[in-house]
């Protein structure tokens, strides 16, 4: 079939007119639509005439908006990016409540598994007190607490856990500052020597020193022969949970507490009513403080200057400083440093009060270290044999 030919319009003459359809008149339809009759005819780049309803250019003749604020579009993503804000902040704030409620609920166990060893502690005190005993009351409860746990232990497993796990924080609490609670005595030192003559000074040491390497190399020995003897192994001990270091944080508290402590000592010597109690803060501070500072120091200088001492540095040179300022003297001071005086505790009198507590937590050492006495009990009966 022969192919019709396509009719041009005779007012556009050239193929330049045929092919100018412009941008601008596609834009200036907007202006002159209504002048457009909806049944006009454009004509293509290659002069074909094609009938085209301008109704719908009509319908365009408003702006154009891609994603206007009416686009469904839009508003599920802002719909869906405010919930995913608003979830993120309230997963934010659930996560901050709950680490807060969490440390709050970790200083409440650790004030009550603390405070019933205590307790615990004075009552037997006061009991063996009143009945005139003279065994130590801290190392009979520490035989009680070990037999009971090793009898919840063979009978009720599960109550013997439970009763570790919730003295924990205590026990942890008794491990990070156990060295402290036999400073006092070093701190006082310098009084007590005083008096002591050269010659029984030098006496003194050598027995000390003497004394300890000796018993270090019969105890060790003791323990090489009774090995070959019974021909036993060496068993593991039981790994035990380590107190956490020192933040920096507990440091600048522990130096704020110094410093306004001094100064104030200084100016109001008695502001706590007695003295002692006035240089109670600032010696304790001091004596913590030479703790944390001996606790950080590298391992291979802790060899040499152990923490113990460090502290018990730190605690002189306060008190020195504090007599020299306040021209009162050393001794004074290190007599309010232990009064051993239970209505005018001094800083002393308040870490050696925990020692008894200390004597009680070995008995949960004891327990988590059953295997070892368990092998050990073993082994005595053979060495009779």
């Amino acid at each position: 079939m022969a192919a019709t030919p396509l009719a041009v319009p005779q007012n556009l003459s050239s193929h330049h007119s045929q092919s100018h359809f412009s941008f601008a008149n596609c834009v200036n339809l907007k202006q002159s639509h209504h002048r457009i009759h909806p049944r006009s005819t454009l004509v293509a780049p290659n002069g074909v005439s094609t009938p085209h309803k301008f109704s719908s250019f009509k319908k365009l003749s408003k702006p154009i908006t891609v994603l206007g604020h009416n686009s469904k579009f839009l508003q599920m993503g802002s719909q869906e990016t405010q919930k995913l804000s608003i979830n993120s902040m309230a997963s934010d704030c659930g996560s901050t409540s709950a680490t807060l409620s969490k440390r709050v609920l970790g200083i409440a166990h650790l004030v009550v598994s603390l405070g019933i060893i205590l307790v615990v502690e004075k009552l037997l005190k006061k009991a063996f007190v009143a009945a005139a005993i003279k065994f130590p009351s801290a190392l009979f409860g520490m035989f009680c607490i070990f037999s009971i746990l090793m009898i919840l232990d063979s009978t009720i497993p599960d109550a013997a856990t439970s009763l570790m796990s919730f003295f924990e924080p205590a026990l942890l609490f008794i491990q990070r500052w156990l060295p402290l609670f036999y400073v006092p005595s070093l701190v006082i030192l310098p009084l007590s020597v005083r008096d002591i003559p050269a010659a029984s000074g030098l006496k003194i040491c050598y027995i000390i020193f003497g004394g300890w390497f000796a018993s270090l190399c019969v105890a060790g020995f003791t323990a090489i022969a009774v090995r070959k003897i019974v021909k036993t192994e060496m068993i593991d001990a039981e790994p035990m949970a380590k107190p956490s270091p020192f933040s920096p944080t507990e440091v600048w508290a522990w130096s704020g507490v110094f410093l306004i402590s001094f100064v104030a000592a200084l100016f109001y010597p008695t502001a706590l009513g007695t003295s002692a109690r006035t240089c109670l803060p600032f010696l304790l501070a001091s004596t913590v403080l030479g703790y944390m500072v001996g606790s950080g120091l590298p391992s291979d200088v802790k060899k040499v200057f152990h923490p113990i001492i460090c502290c018990t540095l730190s605690a002189d040179l306060a008190a020195l400083a504090f007599g020299y300022l306040s021209k009162s003297g050393l001794d004074p001071v290190l007599g309010n440093y232990l009064t051993k005086v239970s209505s005018n505790p001094g800083a002393g009198d308040i870490l050696m009060g925990f020692l008894g507590s200390v004597i009680l937590s070995f008995a949960f050492s004891m327990f988590k270290q059953r295997k070892c006495l368990e092998a050990t009990i073993e082994v005595v009966p053979s060495l009779w044999e």
